[in-house]
């Protein structure tokens, strides 16, 4: 049977929506790896009552309890001194951790303050868990069959400790570890999806598919246990190939990675620059690529030409084309698009143009014309998209990525 886990997060700053609770989504991906499932999410403020209950209502359901937060040194950091209390175990400072913490300080060229020491104690008996990027070490707590770990809260901290600590301590313990393998789709929605694969997801049992959506890309995940001779991997990759079958040149990677990754491996394959000509959506494809280390082999330059008179002087667009088509018209973005390859000297070119919104006299918000210029390929398409501005401008963005993906590996462009 497989070991349930309950992630329980501390802090009241994710009560009140001040941060996201990312190191959950983290540690919940991570965790199927080594066989386990995470049934629970919890989240509960910093008060050691409340922390108290959640926690004996977490061991009482799970066999595993996953604590992130309250870790550091000011008096709202009370995660280990009341999961301690909890479970009927002292304090105790440990030397290592207290010779760790004064060096991380002189290291760091700072004065360490008396209150930091409550980083070096720990409830008696754990296994201590050192922390790399910080002063607050983790620790782990094997009791009456129950496993509580203890992590810090900043991500930067919490997810090479789990990477360094907790996977390799459930693998040396896992018996039927899942595979799984992510794959991505653009240019269908996710109920199309569903609906292409029905015949797969039917009575599924092993491997397992699902599926979910988010700013215009369907991630499909396919995941396995090995199932007697046959192992996971197997078992996942037949299934990944029967869906790539069905769902064709919709799905860009396999990989799990954003399309924009993609599109710059492609392009630094095959030795090609980019340049970009945005208008709506305001350097946001430009971002995208440059975000990604060493896009500087491939991206050349970026124009945001966001006023009407910026095309014409920036991109030499024809007024002429402008005024009969309008601004947001194939004419107009493919007019942008070959002035951008004209004045930059590109091999490859993109550019967008839209209304994203708020509405504007009775032009069509969601209204969205890109065009695009590839070695052997000029294409042009016009988009409706519906949202908000920002919904519209990301899904912009995102097809645009995947125009240039079809034309680069000389697909036909998506319906």
């Amino acid at each position: 049977m497989q070991k349930k886990v309950e992630i329980l997060s501390v802090g009241t700053e994710l009560l009140m929506g001040q941060i996201a609770n990312t190191n959950a989504q983290f540690i919940s991906r991570r965790l199927p790896e080594v066989g386990l499932g995470v049934f629970y999410h919890s989240v509960v403020g910093d008060n050691p009552e409340r922390l108290t209950e959640c926690l004996h209502y977490a061991l009482s359901r799970s066999d595993v309890v996953i604590t992130t937060g309250g870790l550091g040194p000011t008096q709202d950091d009370l995660t280990k001194e009341v999961i301690a209390k909890a479970l009927g175990l002292k304090m105790v400072l440990d030397i290592q951790s207290e010779e760790w913490i004064r060096e991380y300080f002189t290291k760091m060229g700072k004065t360490m303050t008396d209150n930091n020491l409550r980083q070096a104690y720990f409830p008696e008996g754990c296994k201590i868990l050192d922390n790399d990027e910080g002063t607050a070490p983790g620790c782990l707590i094997e009791q009456k069959g129950k496993v509580i770990i203890l992590l810090p809260g900043p991500p930067r901290e919490l997810i090479p400790m789990f990477n360094k600590h907790i996977i390799p301590y459930f693998r040396e313990k896992c018996a039927t570890p899942l595979t799984s393998r992510f794959l991505r789709v653009v240019g269908i929605g996710e109920s199309m999806v569903e609906k292409k694969l029905y015949s797969l997801v039917d009575g599924q049992t092993n491997p397992t598919i699902a599926t979910y959506a988010k700013d215009g890309i369907v991630t499909i995940r396919v995941t396995a246990h090995d199932e007697g001779e046959i192992p996971a991997t197997l078992l996942v990759s037949d299934m990944c190939g029967k869906i790539a079958s069905i769902l064709g040149d919709s799905v860009y990677t396999d990989n799990d990675e954003e399309i924009e990754l993609t599109v710059f491996k492609l392009l630094a394959e095959n030795n090609l620059t980019f340049s970009c000509a945005e208008s709506c959506t305001g350097g946001m494809l430009a971002e995208k690529i440059t975000s990604i280390p060493g896009s500087s082999q491939v991206f050349k330059c970026a124009a945001v030409t966001y006023m009407t008179v910026s095309k014409t002087e920036m991109l030499d667009v024809d007024p002429t084309i402008i005024e009969k088509y309008g601004v947001v018209s194939k004419e107009t973005a493919l007019a942008m698009v070959q002035g951008m390859i004209k004045k930059s000297g590109t091999d490859v070119a993109v550019s967008i143009t839209g209304y994203a919104g708020p509405q504007y006299d009775d032009e069509p918000v969601g209204k969205v014309c890109i065009g695009v210029c590839a070695p052997g390929c000029r294409t042009v398409k016009e988009f409706r998209f519906s949202g908000n501005r920002d919904r519209i401008r990301t899904l912009s963005v995102i097809n645009a990525l995947d125009m240039v993906r079809r034309a680069l590996l000389h697909l036909d462009p998506a319906e």
